[in-house]
C-alpha cells in the first residue's frame, strides 16, 4: 500500500487517548446532550419533532462510522479514504443539518444567548462565509485541490494533516449543507432556484473530479490503478447519492421558508437570520 496514513492513524492520541476513542467518546456527548435537549423540549406545547431527533442521531452514527471506519475496504487504501471523505464530508453533515442543532440549542437556552447568537449570525464575515458561493469554494473546490495537486501525497505522509484534511471535509460537508437546506437560522439565504443552481454546480464538479480520478488524468495519486478507479467510481456513484438527497431536503423546507419569509416581510424565497423561537419545529 502507497498511503501510509492508515496504520499510524492507531497511534494518534489526544490527552493520551487513541484519537479514534477520543472523537467516539466526544460524538456520544453530543449525542446524548441532544437527545436529552430533545427530549425535554417535546414536553413543551410547541413539542421537538422526532425526526430531527432520529435525523441527528443517524447523522452522528454515520460519522462515527467514518471516524473508525467500518469500511469494507482494505485499511490505509486508496478507496477507504474515499469512504472516509464521503461518509464524514458528505453523508453524516447532511443528517446533522437535518437535526436543527443550533434551533434546539436557542430553544434549551435564555433569550439572551440567542440574541447573542443573531448578532453574530449578522457580522460581515459570518454572512461571507455563509454564502452558498464561499461553502460551494470550500467543500468542491478543495476536493480539486487535494487530488490535482502534491497535497494528497504529503497528507500521507504525516499523520496531522491526514486528520486535519478529514476535519475539513466535515466543516466544509456541514457548511454546504447547511446553507443549501439547513433549517436552522442562518444569513439571508438567496432564493431556492439560485441554491439549485449552486447544487448544480457542486454536482458537476464533484462528478468530473471523480472521473479525471477514475481516468487517472491530471490526478497526483500515488496509488495502484485499480485502487484509484474504485475510488473514483466510489467518488462518483455515492456522491450523486448524497448530493440528490441534498436537494429534496432542500426542497422540502422550500415551503416553510417561504411562510417565515412572509410573515416577517421579507422578499419571498429567502430567509432572514431570526431567532429559533420564530421558526418551525414541525420538522416538515
Amino acid at each position: 500500500m502507497l498511503l501510509a496514513h492508515g496504520p499510524h492513524d492507531h497511534a494518534a492520541t489526544s490527552g493520551g487517548l487513541p484519537l479514534g476513542a477520543f472523537s467516539l467518546a466526544l460524538i456520544a456527548v453530543v449525542g446524548v446532550a441532544y437527545v436529552v435537549a430533545a427530549m425535554r423540549r417535546s414536553r413543551e406545547p410547541r413539542g421537538w419533532s422526532p425526526w430531527r431527533t432520529a435525523s441527528f442521531v443517524l447523522g452522528l452514527a454515520v460519522l462515527a462510522a467514518g471516524v473508525v471506519p467500518l469500511s469494507p475496504f482494505p485499511a490505509g487504501s486508496f478507496p477507504e479514504h474515499m469512504y472516509q471523505h464521503m461518509v464524514i464530508g458528505m453523508y453524516a453533515p447532511l443528517g446533522l443539518v437535518l437535526g436543527a442543532p443550533v434551533t434546539l440549542l436557542l430553544r434549551s437556552t435564555p433569550r439572551s444567548f440567542g440574541r447573542g447568537v443573531m448578532r453574530f449570525l449578522r457580522l460581515p464575515p459570518v454572512r461571507f462565509v455563509a454564502n452558498p458561493v464561499t461553502a460551494l469554494v470550500l467543500d468542491i473546490g478543495t476536493l480539486w485541490l487535494l487530488y490535482l495537486t502534491p497535497l494528497f501525497t504529503l497528507m500521507t505522509s504525516h499523520v496531522a494533516l491526514h486528520h486535519l484534511v478529514h476535519v475539513h471535509f466535515f466543516a466544509a460537508g456541514y457548511l454546504f449543507a447547511y446553507v443549501i437546506a439547513g433549517p436552522d437560522p442562518a444569513p439571508r439565504r438567496p432564493s431556492v432556484p439560485a441554491r439549485l443552481v449552486v447544487l448544480g454546480v457542486a454536482i458537476v464538479g464533484h462528478a468530473v473530479l471523480a472521473q479525471l480520478i477514475y481516468a487517472g488524468l491530471f490526478a497526483d495519486l500515488p496509488v495502484p490503478a485499480g485502487e484509484r478507479r474504485a475510488g473514483g467510481d466510489l467518488m462518483y456513484f455515492s456522491g450523486d447519492i448524497a448530493e440528490l438527497l441534498l436537494a429534496l431536503a432542500m426542497v422540502s423546507t422550500w415551503r416553510p421558508e417561504r411562510r417565515a419569509s412572509r410573515a416577517l416581510g421579507d422578499p419571498p424565497d429567502t430567509v432572514a437570520v431570526v431567532p429559533a423561537r420564530t421558526r418551525s419545529d414541525s420538522g416538515r
